[in-house]
Order: structure tokens, then sequence, then C-alpha cells
């Protein structure tokens, strides 16, 4: 199918059908569950926080709540990742930050789904609790240990340095290579 690497105008250049096709060929149904997502990109032996973090992309993709991520949830969520403007993907962004659904995140929040993105990415280069603190300490200009999406938003536009982690810690490339090229590489393994 091709080796994408992380050229992401290859993704995009391919057209609906082959998508759809693709889509179709993992999940026939054309509905995945949460089960059948965590097996398309083979993820085992997940800590408790990485399987939380998995399941809350999933959330964030089935838009309706039913459930299933249906073929327009589905490159509804690519595309918005992809191509998405800065406002659209800082909302997505938030709403999977915040866990508990109150419409605010708060250090622990943030800490948990930054240590589960390392732990499905292994890629542990800065410390999840420096980035909070970080981000924290730059955007929660109130002192109030949490913050809402205007807070979160407004933050995060105005400090580069805080995007560009941003964009790295949340960079889903290797997902989407894993969907395009199929099953062929997995991105954890059981030890």
């Amino acid at each position: 199918m091709g080796n994408y690497g992380s050229n992401l105008d290859d993704i995009l250049a391919q057209d609906m059908h082959q998508w759809y096709n693709k889509f179709m060929r993992e999940s026939p149904s054309g509905l995945i569950t949460l089960f059948e997502l965590k097996s398309i990109l083979n993820l085992k032996g997940l800590t408790q926080d990485a399987n939380s973090y998995v399941d809350q992309v999933f959330f964030t993709f089935d838009m309706d709540g039913d459930g299933y991520i249906d073929f327009v949830e589905y490159i509804a969520g690519i595309s918005l990742l992809l191509k998405g403007e800065i406002n659209q993907k800082l909302k997505w962004y938030f709403k999977l930050f915040d866990q508990d659904g109150n419409g605010k995140i708060d250090r622990e929040e943030l800490e948990t789904i930054f240590t589960a993105i390392q732990d499905i990415t292994r890629n542990r280069a800065i410390d999840p609790e420096e980035i909070v603190t970080l981000i924290f300490e730059k955007i929660d200009v109130k002192g109030e240990g949490e913050m809402t999406l205007e807070e979160f938003i407004d933050g995060a536009k105005h400090h580069d340095d805080i995007m560009d982690m941003l964009k790295n810690l949340m960079d889903l490339t290797p997902v989407l290579v894993i969907i395009i090229e199929g099953r062929t590489r997995p991105v954890v393994k059981d030890k």
C-alpha cells in the first residue's frame, strides 16, 4: 500500500473511495467499536492510563455518542486532525483532555493524558509533569489549577512553544500510517 512515513500530504491525496474501501476492510459492518479500534491498531498490554487515553480518543471521534465510529465520523476525525483549523484542533484536544467532562482541564487530567501518550508512543523525551507545569504556568493565569476551553484556546494560541509541544505530543501520524498500511506494523506489543 505504499510507504507513507510521515508525509501526510500523501494520506490526504487519497480519494474518498480508497478511504472507504480501507474502512470497510477493517470493519465490514461499517461501524468500528472501541474493541475493534484497539485491534486495528494492535494495541495490547497498555497501562491503565494509556488504555484510558485510547478510550477517550475513541469517544471524541464518536461524535453522536452511539458507541461506534461510522465512516462519516472516521473521515471527519481524520480530516480535523490533519487539516483542521487551529481552533478546531484545540477544541478537540480540550475535549480529549477533559476526561471527566466537567468543561475544565486540571493538572491531573493533563498529566494522565500526556503520560498515556508516552506509554503508547514510547517517546519519553519530556517528563509529563514538566509539560503540565509549563502549560499551567503560561495558560492558567488566574492560578486556579484548571482551565476552561476559552482559557486553553486563548493561552495556547498566544504561546508558540505550547502550540509546538501540543502538535508534537498529539501527532497521530503513526496511527494514521497503521490505518493506511493495514495491520502490518504493531504500535505496542506485549512484553
